[in-house]
């Protein structure tokens, strides 16, 4: 009987990549994989790493905000700890989801019981459309802005439209000097694929303004290892600018004529040909500038398919598309 092929050996053969820089870097995980914080008075954050939740202690219980599955059970230990050495509730009372996507969710269902879900009430459509278990719908939904007042602290929940996703808040913690607001911005970092897999391209560019036109000092970004800074955001604004210009050029420059020409009546094939070079011409200066200066800024892949869906989102929301045929 054989085992199926591990992978062994194949490690030479996969690439090199650019230092992280430190500044991207997070503090050290504990044994169980996972690090808890405070970030103001009785605000703490978690992460694994890679993604992060939020608690509010009370004097009523805990308020929890997204239930990440890579976290998983680790929030449970992170709140008792926090608790216990506190000498406070540790009774998980409210669950706040910041959007319906399952890895910011789908541990949710861990906690159950008279857990009070709150949610946007697109996010309420999206999970009970989805009907997954391991993320009950929300109970309490809102629609452009909703106070929740627990133990005599009080949290800001506003939707200024759809951005990485359709249902995507803006979580406000007035009196912890933070603002809460997940798979926009990454703290160091560049985007994933496709602006952080994002729906709607035009609202993840415009959100990052958005997001400084509140008063916060501390952002919890939902991703990777460290909290956010004003300075995080701006930067990142910035890597998003450079790519829209860079977009802006490429269009206005690549001819797509001679893909046309050379592929004759495989239009498709012209249309990649012309596409690719466009996405190519954009990507290129941006990858040379952030290298060394955002985290993965290397990893062409990531800034080529977000350079490919700002220049789409370019040509096919803000227009023109084409020259109008005569």
């Amino acid at each position: 009987m054989t085992s199926p092929d591990s992978g062994a050996g194949t490690a030479a053969d996969l690439p090199d990549y650019a230092p992280i820089p430190r500044s991207a870097l997070g503090p050290a995980l504990n044994d169980q994989g996972y690090y808890v914080g405070r970030v103001q008075r009785n605000l703490y954050w978690v992460t694994d790493g890679t993604y992060q939740s939020a608690f509010l202690t009370t004097r009523d219980g805990v308020v929890l905000f997204d239930a990440p599955p890579t976290i998983g059970g680790n929030l449970r230990r992170a709140v008792d700890e926090i608790a216990a050495a506190n000498g406070v509730p540790g009774t998980v009372t409210h669950l706040v989801y910041s959007h319906h996507h399952d890895d910011h969710s789908g541990a949710a269902s861990l906690f159950d019981g008279d857990v009070v879900r709150i949610g946007h009430e697109e996010t309420r459509r999206l999970l009970l459309r989805d009907n997954s278990p391991a993320r009950p719908a929300p109970e309490v939904t809102f629609g452009d802005r909703y106070t929740l007042e627990v133990g005599g602290e009080r949290v800001e929940l506003a939707w200024h439209g759809p951005n990485h996703s359709p249902d995507n808040i803006y979580i406000h913690f007035p009196g912890h000097d933070t603002l809460m607001f997940i798979d926009v911005v990454n703290a160091g970092w560049v985007p994933i694929y496709n602006t952080n897999l994002s729906e709607d391209v035009p609202g993840y560019m415009a959100a990052p303004a958005i997001a400084l036109s509140y008063p916060w000092t501390h952002f919890i970004s939902g991703h990777l290892g460290r909290l956010a800074t004003r300075e995080d955001v701006a930067v990142h604004q910035q890597y998003i600018a450079d790519i829209e210009a860079s977009a802006q050029e490429a269009l206005a420059s690549v001819n797509p004529v001679p893909y046309f020409m050379k592929y004759g009546e495989n239009a498709w094939a012209g249309v990649k040909g012309y596409l690719d070079e466009v996405t190519e011409r954009t990507a290129a200066p941006v990858i040379a500038k952030y290298t060394g200066v955002l985290a993965a800024a290397d990893i062409e892949i990531f800034t080529r398919t977000t350079s490919f869906a700002i220049m789409q989102s370019l040509r096919l929301d803000r227009g023109p598309s084409a020259p109008v045929h005569p």
